[in-house]
């Protein structure tokens, strides 16, 4: 598939190109990672105050620029290549979707308009972030009481939940029915960061020990049903694929820069045919990822929703690989410095373990296409 992107897309491309190489650079990276911040305070302003990145693929009606999944996917290539650090993907792929998808109305005019505004910054505390259904295993309780609900448990791993303002938590009621509840910061919960891989993405434990929320702060409009769910988390592993590409050129990026000043044998390690092979090859493997991902956003709410989620599949599963090998290639291109912290392909290869691990890694996706296409699971 041939990506003929639009003259507004374009230019929003181009100038996100143009900011995040000049407030998203290594160094900045650097800085936040050795100081074990949550995030990029400035740049995350700028991005969602400033420019409105948040309000992209939220609709006109709730205050975004109803824009689409184009759009977003194109912002989260690049926030992915800078390795911005950033509460993007978890606000604007994971959070907003689930309110658009299952929100009831007074839900969706209050929390997108202020995702929108770029007032908040939202994760979702999903039960178990590395399956590909993070919302089969739900770990909080939600007891009603006379004034609201009250919620227990415990979710081990939820992604920049030391950055957010809310926290969108998936709780199983007494009838068996999941429902969604919104918690702002200082609403009794307990957030104990944990010591990750990947130092640019914060991950934080949630515990909730008979926290009381109004029935106000219920989200969902009578529950969520399994298509809300299914498209929150298409729009997820959308956004996450296309960071995951983004990522995989930022890595070739690096080491093209690097070979053509590294010289061995009084040439450039550029000039070398094998070391031209071995970024040719990454190129047309970029260059294919590109198209799946792509191709995907632009079919999703325009196709069936199954078909959909089977080509987002397809590009996670493609990324995936890409990312991991664009950054194997990029510690051994740099030679001995490879693996060493003052220089970048490191940062970029532990963010490709840690995301290869996020909703389902790649078997469990290659799993779901094989049962779709076969009918079996592939089995026989």
């Amino acid at each position: 598939m041939i990506i003929e992107f639009t003259p507004d897309q374009q230019m929003i491309r181009e100038e996100a190109q143009r900011f995040l190489r000049e407030q998203s650079s290594s160094e900045a990276t650097r800085r936040v990672v050795d100081a074990g911040a949550s995030h990029d305070v400035g740049l995350w302003n700028s991005i969602s105050r400033e420019l409105g990145w948040c309000a992209m693929a939220i609709p006109e009606e709730f205050g975004g620029l109803g824009l689409g999944a184009t759009e977003v996917a194109m912002l989260m290539e690049l926030t992915g290549a800078r390795l911005a650090c950033v509460p993007f993907w978890s606000t604007v792929c994971l959070a907003a979707p689930l309110i658009e998808a299952a929100g009831s109305e007074d839900a969706k005019t209050r929390y997108l308009g202020a995702i929108a505004a770029g007032e908040i910054a939202a994760t979702v505390a999903f039960g178990n972030l590395a399956t590909a259904d993070p919302l089969a295993v739900t770990s909080v309780k939600a007891v009603k009481s006379a004034g609201g609900y009250v919620l227990t448990g415990k979710v081990a791993q939820v992604i920049d939940l030391a950055v957010a303002d809310l926290v969108i938590v998936p709780a199983k009621l007494d009838n068996g029915a999941i429902a969604l509840f919104a918690l702002e910061r200082d609403a009794g919960q307990v957030i104990v960061p944990l010591k990750v891989l990947d130092g640019t993405r914060p991950i934080a434990s949630l515990e909730l020990a008979g926290v009381a929320v109004s029935a106000a702060q219920r989200v969902d409009a009578g529950g969520l049903t399994a298509a809300a769910a299914r498209s929150a988390l298409a729009f997820a592993n959308l956004g996450l694929a296309a960071e995951q590409l983004g990522a995989a050129q930022g890595a070739l990026d690096v080491t093209l820069a690097y070979i053509a000043e590294r010289v061995q044998f009084g040439r450039t390690v550029a000039s070398f045919q094998a070391i031209k092979h071995r970024c040719a090859e990454l190129v047309v493997g970029i260059a294919e990822a590109r198209s799946l991902v792509f191709g995907a956003a632009a079919s999703l709410g325009e196709t069936d929703a199954a078909e959909s989620a089977l080509e987002i599949s397809g590009a996670r599963v493609l990324a995936s690989d890409l990312q991991f090998r664009a950054t194997e290639e990029a510690i051994q291109l740099h030679g001995g410095v490879g693996f060493t912290w003052e220089y970048d392909p490191h940062l970029y290869f532990k963010r490709a373990q840690a995301s290869a691990a996020l909703l389902g890694a790649r078997d469990a996706h290659l799993d779901g296409i094989a049962a779709s296409v076969f009918g079996d699971g592939g089995q026989k």
